[in-house]
């Protein structure tokens, strides 16, 4: 089995930011494999050498291996003569000319789902500062897959419901569902799954039976929260907008469908086949 492939995306940017805001030389991550209990390094930065692509580090074994296991960041000064570690991954840790390494676990709901390292290559002190500049990368990369996780949730849940939905209950949980994978899709990096997110929201909304009506994204995203029955303050709350701006995206897709009210919005929006 491999690494989650999506999570790449958000490895290598978080890597990037690394680099760029402690000045290190070289970083490398990957996530854990599914069902086992060690991770994958797919992305690397700064590296002048392969030998630590797709090495797997087992939970226990090494710099990264520790991090798993005590799912807290570890750093040694001098990675081939630290007594703090196991030595397995001596050789490719060489090779790379590396010495002083950081390990950042990255834990979602409790779980390590992956580690991000940064190194030096000479032998000397990681500060805290560096340090807290990983630890906000590791953060960067859980939200992410937070997101992701919902996401996959969301869409598991939006197909079958849609595919019964006959009766009312059943329609507003497929509302709701579109309204939230709609709200999701711009905190999501990685552009395939986001494609994916949008493509099963139109599947999720019926043929268009009055062509010519277009919104744009902000005001359809608005109106389906407003179609699953959610006040301004609460689409505001869910979409990070300004009550304002909600208004004015709702008064902007009124005016597009011809409607006075926000109930004849959302009909019209349905009847464009713009919302479930």
């Amino acid at each position: 089995m491999t690494a989650d492939a999506t999570g790449g995306v958000e490895i290598g940017g978080a890597l990037a930011r690394l680099r760029r805001a402690t000045g290190l030389p070289v970083a490398f991550g990957g996530l854990m494999e599914s069902g086992r209990p060690r991770i994958r390094i797919s992305e690397l930065s700064g590296t002048t050498t392969a030998a630590l692509h797709a090495l797997a580090v087992t939970s226990g074994s090494g710099l990264g291996g520790r991090a798993v296991a005590l799912a807290r960041p570890c750093a040694v000064t001098d990675y081939p003569s630290s007594r703090q570690i196991s030595h397995e991954y001596d050789a490719p840790v060489a090779a790379e000319g590396i010495r002083s390494v950081l390990a950042v676990p990255v834990v979602v709901r409790r779980r390590v789902r992956g580690v991000l390292y940064g190194a030096l290559r000479v032998a000397e002190p990681l500060g805290d500062r560096t340090l807290g500049a990983a630890v906000a990368a590791a953060r960067d990369v859980e939200q992410a897959l937070v997101v992701r996780d919902e996401t996959r949730g969301l869409l598991a849940a939006a197909r079958p419901a849609a595919a019964r939905a006959g009766r009312g209950a059943e329609w507003e949980q497929v509302r709701e569902a579109h309204a939230a994978l709609r709200a999701l899709a711009p905190r999501i990096g990685d552009p395939g799954l986001r494609a994916e997110l949008l493509a099963a929201c139109g599947l999720l909304t019926a043929p268009s039976r009055a062509g010519g009506v277009t919104l744009a994204p902000r005001e359809l995203d608005v109106l389906s929260w407003v179609a699953a029955g959610a006040t301004n303050t609460a689409v505001a709350e869910r979409l990070g907008l300004r009550p304002e701006t909600v208004k004015a995206y709702l008064r902007s897709a009124m005016r597009k469908l011809g409607a006075h009210t926000r109930g004849e919005a959302v009909t019209a929006a349905r009847g464009a086949g713009l919302l479930p």
